[in-house]
This record gives C-alpha cells, structure tokens and sequence, in this order.
C-alpha cells in the first residue's frame, strides 16, 4: 500500500482531533464558519426579539440549507442532477427557513467573494425569483437552465468514473483505504460490527443496485476505517468501507458510506408524523427533497446507534463557491433557490403551493424586490455570524 499521507488517529483520541479540526476549517472564512454553524442559526430562530418570519406549508425541508450542501448527485441509473446533498437535519418543518438559511449562506459567500453589499441585495432578489419560478405550473416537469459555473460541475461530475473515486480514496495494488490524515484505524469491535452489518439482506441489496450489478452476487468487506469528514464527523461514528462484489472476473469494488444519524436540531413541525428512528427519518427526508441521492440510501442499526448508509459515486461532487463574480452570484442565487423550490413543490398541493406562492409574493418594497422579512432576516444574521465568526478565531488562536 503507498505511504499513508498524514498521521493516522487512535480511536482513543478521535474526540480532541476532530473538535481540533473542526475550529481550524471554521476558521479559514466567515463563509466556512456558516456552514459549520449550523447550531447558530437555530440558535436565531428561537429568539424572541428577530423579526417575524411565514409560516408556510409543512414539508420535508433540508433543514441545513447553505450552498455546501447543493450539488451534482447520481441515482442508480446513472442520471446526474443538482439536489441536495446533505439531509441530516431534515424535518418536516417551515420551508421559510430553508430560504433564510439559503439567503445567509448566499450573503456570505457574496462576501467572501469581496463583492458589493448592494450585489448581496440583488441575489436576494434572484433568489426569490428562482424559488417561486419552481412553483409555477411551467416548472413541474422541467428543471432550471444551470449558469455555466453549474454547468461546468455537471460536467465535471459526468466525465468522472470508478477510476477517480479509487485514485482518490484507495491506494496499492490491493483494494485498501489508506489510513492516514482523512482516515483512521477502527477498533476490532467497529469492525466485527461492520462485517455483520453488511451480512444483511439489505445491505447487500444497496449494494449490488448500482452499475448494474447482478442482484445475486456474493458481497465482503475488504477494509473499513473511521472517516474524518467535515463538521459534522464529531463525536458521531463515521465510517467509510471498501465492499467488494461478485467473484472471479466479474470482482467490482465500491465505497460505501456509514454515518450516524443523530437528533436532529432543526425546528420540526408540531404534530408532524416522522419516524422515530433518526437513521429512518434522514432517509425518508431525503427521498422527499433529493430524489436522486434518497433512492441510493438505506437506515441501519450499528453498534446500538442509528445510522445511514449510501454509496459513494464519484459524480457526487461540491459545487466550488469559493470566489464569485457579480454575474454568477445572480445566476447561482436563482438557480440554487430553483432546486430547492423544486424540493418543497414537489410536496404541496396545488392549493397549498398556490397560497404559499402568493404568500412569498407580498411585502415588496420599491426598492427590494425581495420580502422585507427576507432581507431583515438576512441581515441580522449576518451580522450576528460575522460577531460569532471572529470571536471563533480569536480563541481558536489563543487556544493554538
């Protein structure tokens, strides 16, 4: 196997990496601090004293709305698409703070991007106008025009294959995973727990679903590591696991993505009926709001805890928001807000649809072609993100 690239972690000491980790990528921007503080914004929520904000239709909403959690995503046949990527604080909720939290993380990334406040209206403005375009009977059966920034990550996502998720994420002549700074050594009992997880029925069946394998091949488990990724891994299992299928010539491999499912933060509906069972909850909000990603997942039991499980393709890819001219920020504020407009239509009737739609359409200003509750909204939480932001980094490097 090639060498390890960084240091590999005992599970013994995955609690103080992880959380030290966790603030160094909170760290590198206000735009980075957003999406890794999530707790923040429903933090706001809860406040007495932030503006009123509609009450719209219940439905499955994301829950954790920012740009990070959009992208390029597979389904079973192949078909790549712009969904939600990330549903592991879906309710059944107020799709109004999927919009507030989407406005936010779009605010911040026009920030980022060093780009006029008056830039950051204007995309507020763009996207209402993609959301409620989604609700329109036009919408129903056809997607949005992708701008070319879009573009070119659909593009990205369709020329990639098994080749480069390997070349990524296993490394020797032997299908293994490297262990190293993203992946970690796992105890004997997270490894017995894994190989029987995957002895079930419905594993196997996830499994042999995608580039059409035979329903009846025999599947193992090659290799498991514990997988350090992104904010969310901390203090939660997560474990990434190289499964191989078939035999003979017709071997294949894949990797198969394990990842606890905890309570989720996010306000849900009063009375809402939702599954009890976190791992079962994340999965029925994703096949409601991401279609394409929900058909490839399965809730699970590992070690007593709640757990989803998906494979990974490698057309699933981050969209890169990193820098943004004026034009793209237009652009990808309608856009985004399209697809997630698409997610919470798709659920309402259409008398619940066409209410909602004219509920958005209210409180205009002559100079903000965006519900002043939107901009408010928006405003004050950047305001209180940029505080918290700094405040993180000055302990942050105290603390280092």
């Amino acid at each position: 196997m090639a060498k390890p690239s960084g240091q590999p972690v005992a599970p013994e000491n995955r609690a103080p990496r992880l959380a030290a980790r966790r603030n160094e990528k909170m760290a590198e921007s206000a735009h980075a601090y957003v999406r890794g503080s999530t707790v923040k914004f429903y933090e706001w929520l809860e406040r007495p004293d932030r503006g009123a904000i509609p009450e719209g239709p219940p439905v499955w909403i994301c829950g954790d709305c920012h740009v990070g959690n959009l992208g390029p995503v597979a389904n079973a046949d192949g078909e790549i698409a712009i969904q939600i990527r990330d549903l592991d604080q879906t309710v059944i909720g107020n799709p109004t703070h999927d919009l507030v939290r989407l406005g936010l993380s779009l605010a911040m990334a026009a920030r980022g991007s060093d780009l006029p406040g008056v830039t950051t209206a204007q995309m507020l403005e763009q996207m209402m106008a993609g959301y409620e375009e989604a609700f329109e009977d036009a919408a129903k059966d056809k997607s949005a025009e992708p701008p070319e920034l879009v573009k070119r990550a659909l593009r990205q996502a369709a020329g990639r294959s098994w080749k480069h998720l390997a070349d990524e994420r296993i490394e020797g002549l032997e299908p293994a995973i490297p262990l190293g700074k993203r992946f970690w050594p796992i105890t004997p009992d997270e490894k017995h727990a894994i190989k029987d997880l995957f002895a079930e029925d419905g594993l196997r069946q996830l499994v042999t679903s995608l580039r059409s394998r035979n329903d009846d091949a025999p599947i193992k488990v090659r290799d498991a590591a514990y997988w350090q990724k992104g904010c969310s891994s901390l203090g939660l299992l997560r474990f990434a696991v190289l499964v191989e299928t078939g035999s003979g010539k017709e071997v294949k491999h894949c990797l198969v993505d394990v990842k606890e499912a905890s309570g989720a933060a996010a306000p849900r509906k009063a009375g809402a009926k939702m599954p009890r069972d976190n791992g079962e909850r994340v999965v029925e909000g994703a096949r409601h709001m991401s279609p394409f990603l929900g058909s490839r997942m399965l809730s699970a039991r590992l070690m007593d805890k709640a757990v989803f499980v998906r494979e990974l393709l490698p057309q699933d890819l981050k969209l890169d928001l990193e820098y943004l001219s004026r034009a793209e920020a237009m652009s990808v504020a309608k856009f985004l807000s399209f697809v997630v407009g698409r997610a919470h239509a798709r659920q309402m009737g259409t008398l619940d649809g066409g209410s909602w739609l004219q509920e958005l359409k209210r409180n205009r200003t002559k100079s903000l072609d965006a519900p002043s509750w939107l901009w408010t909204s928006v405003v004050d939480l950047v305001a209180t993100h940029e505080r918290a932001y700094l405040e993180h980094c000055r302990r942050f490097a105290l603390a280092a």
